[in-house]
């Protein structure tokens, strides 16, 4: 567990990727899950690209700077994701780039935006230091993160009086919370954004109008057709190998995602999930003990 002292850790697993030219708003726009509108050096938001069958591709954070975005995505995929948005630029004025002197890192634990002047909000933006902070538009309790100078990161976060962690901590941070961590707890081509809590995680913008995959998602939320929730979990033992089948008093419930320790996080259809809740039955993995819990800000 995280001390009295905020935490910091900066994640190689994340790149930047970047989207100038005057249509850039109006690109991303028609693509994208959340409303792009709505993003400014004083907000960010959190937004995925799907398949035209509404399946999951990638997911990222988006905020601006100097009239460009940056995406905050997985470092392993950046290029695919680049490749994939090039081929709908078609005629806007649109330039895709990639940040490689600069940083991401997420900062977590207790009061972490005292002192910055970021306001309430979950989104909310500001440049300090040079660097780009903002509070973690997905859930006020997992933090903030940055983008910042490569050389001199761990500076300027130590600077403003934050502490040095570990990979370890930040992921039984967000595994607590519930949070998925993009393609390591959905699979791509196959996983859809309400199963994944996009919805209750301010992912998904239903006022905005058409995006692509957005038919699928609409009629999901719509007809209720959500059967599997994202939930996290704590392990009675050693952590399960991620995709483990979830067993609920031997049948299939489900299959684990990411786990840290103890900590996990697992897709369970709600019909096994409940009846775990509610004492009727337990969930295991490998043969150990799994303990699921609905998290606060959940709606199912």
């Amino acid at each position: 567990m995280v001390g009295d002292k905020a935490l910091f850790v900066i994640l190689k697993s994340r790149g930047l990727l970047t989207v100038g030219g005057k249509d850039r708003v109006e690109f991303l726009q028609g693509l994208v899950s959340n409303d792009v509108r709505h993003v400014s050096d004083a907000r960010c938001i959190w937004a995925a690209l799907l398949t035209p069958q509404g399946k999951y591709l990638h997911d990222f954070f988006i905020s601006e700077n100097d009239d460009k975005f940056f995406l905050d995505c997985e470092a392993d995929r950046l290029v695919d994701l680049g490749q994939r948005l090039s081929r709908y630029k078609l005629r806007a004025n649109v330039d895709l780039g990639m940040s490689e002197k600069q940083s991401v890192a997420v900062v977590f634990g207790n009061d972490v935006a005292d002192g910055l002047g970021l306001g309430d909000e979950v989104g909310a933006t500001k440049t300090i230091d040079g660097a780009i902070f903002y509070k973690d538009p997905r859930l006020s309790a997992l933090g903030l993160r940055a983008i910042l100078d490569d050389t001199k990161a761990g500076e300027i976060l130590t600077n403003r009086g934050f502490k040095e962690g570990t990979l370890d901590d930040y992921e039984r941070w967000r595994l607590e919370a519930g949070v998925p961590d993009g393609s390591r707890d959905m699979i791509v081509e196959k996983s859809i954004l309400l199963e994944s809590n996009f919805d209750e995680l301010n992912g998904i913008d239903w006022d905005k109008g058409c995006f692509m995959g957005q038919e699928l998602t609409a009629r999901t939320k719509y007809r209720g057709l959500i059967k599997k929730r994202l939930v996290p979990v704590r392990i009675e033992g050693e952590p399960p190998v991620p995709g483990a089948d979830i067993l609920f008093d031997g049948k299939n419930a489900g299959e684990m995602r990411t786990s840290c320790g103890r900590a996990g996080i697992a897709l369970l259809r709600l019909e096994h999930l409940e009846r775990a809740l509610a004492g009727e039955g337990s969930l295991s993995v490998e043969g150990r003990i799994i303990l699921p819990r609905k998290p606060d800000w959940a709606d199912f």
